[in-house]
Formats: structure tokens, C-alpha cells, sequence
């Protein structure tokens, strides 16, 4: 039985959800007083910075593009527009973008169409989220650290750094493998 292209969009849509109320979950408990983050190590070390961990060069390194006060880079410089259209296979506005998330929406009169990318914690929330609720996940090596796929996402770490692409659309996922997998190793070059 074909199933009608609403049907698809539906079904893909509550196969989020879950995923989506846990990554917003554990997002919004971050939010709080930020007098535990800036209290100095018990041990009396300093924490590690920039400067120091970028490879030992002691001088800093933005090698996140974009990236704000705490090393977290903009994930819509992780993923240009134009990169997530190729994606999407259609045109997408311009990017909606908060700390450790973008998202490129189709037009309304488009085809219902979403690129959505995660990077940091939320990043890494999102791939516990989708590993709780029991998402097949097929390793990609040699993308990053560790690099995971699966119908409409990918995920990638790099020096313990997590990147999520989310991709809403209304296809076939095998099409999707080959974009997410090349996009993927773009993004790893970036961080």
C-alpha cells in the first residue's frame, strides 16, 4: 500500500518528537546559575583553555568558525545555507540560529523541509536521545573521532566535540545516506 506524502511527513515527524522533547528537555535544565561553572578546579589547577589545548601552541586557535566566549562554534558556520539546500534538495530561508543550534526552513510555499544542526551538549544530547529511544545507528569511519548515521541524521565528533545534522524531509532515506555522509566529513574539516 503507497503511502500518501503527508503520511510520510506525519510518521518521520512523531519518529522526532521523542528525540525533540528530550534534547529540549536537557537543554532547558542547563539553565541556571553560572556561579558552579565559573568556580575555580578544588585541586587548584587551572582549567584548560583555548590556548592550551589547542595542540600546545599556546597561542589560541579558533579552529570552531564562529565560535562564542566559550569555544562553541555557531553551528549555522558549521553548515552554510548553501550546503544545507544541497541537502535539501530545495531552496531554504535564511538561518534561525541560538546557542548550539541553526535551523534552515523551507519556504512556506515549498515542500515542508528542514536542516537542522546541533553542535556542543546539544549535540551530544540529541545522539543519547536518539540511542535511548532505540535509533539504528551505523558507524562511519573515518569521519572525525567517531561519526554515527542514520536515516535522517548524522552525527560527528571531533577532539570531543559533537555535531548533529538533522534532516526533515519527505523521502526516501537511502537518498539521504551519501549528502549526510559527505556533509558530515565537510563539517569535521570545519571543527
Amino acid at each position: 500500500m503507497a503511502c500518501s506524502a503527508m503520511d510520510r511527513i506525519r510518521r518521520a515527524a512523531r519518529g522526532m518528537l521523542p528525540a525533540l522533547a528530550v534534547v529540549m528537555t536537557i537543554s532547558l535544565s542547563g539553565c541556571g546559575s553560572s556561579d558552579e561553572a565559573s568556580a575555580p578546579p578544588a585541586d587548584g589547577s587551572q582549567p584548560a583553555t583555548a590556548a592550551t589545548t589547542a595542540a600546545g601552541t599556546g597561542s589560541e586557535k579558533s579552529a570552531r568558525p564562529g565560535g562564542n566566549a566559550a569555544g562553541v562554534p555557531d553551528p549555522c558556520k558549521l553548515v552554510s545555507r548553501q550546503e544545507a539546500e544541497q541537502l535539501a534538495g530545495t531552496a531554504l530561508g535564511s538561518p534561525e540560529s541560538t546557542p548550539e543550534r541553526c535551523v534552515y526552513t523551507a519556504p512556506p510555499d515549498g515542500p515542508a523541509t528542514q536542516v537542522e544542526i546541533f553542535s556542543g551538549k546539544t549535540a551530544q544530547d540529541y545522539l543519547t536521545a536518539e540511542r535511548g529511544i532505540g535509533h539504528t545507528l551505523t558507524p562511519l569511519p573515518g569521519i572525525g573521532k567517531e561519526a554515527y548515521i542514520e536515516d535522517y541524521a548524522v552525527f560527528v565528533n571531533v577532539n570531543d566535540f559533537w555535531v548533529s545534522i538533522v534532516l526533515a524531509r519527505n523521502n526516501n532515506p537511502a537518498e539521504n545516506r551519501g549528502p549526510l555522509e559527505n556533509l558530515a566529513r565537510t563539517v569535521a574539516g570545519r571543527i
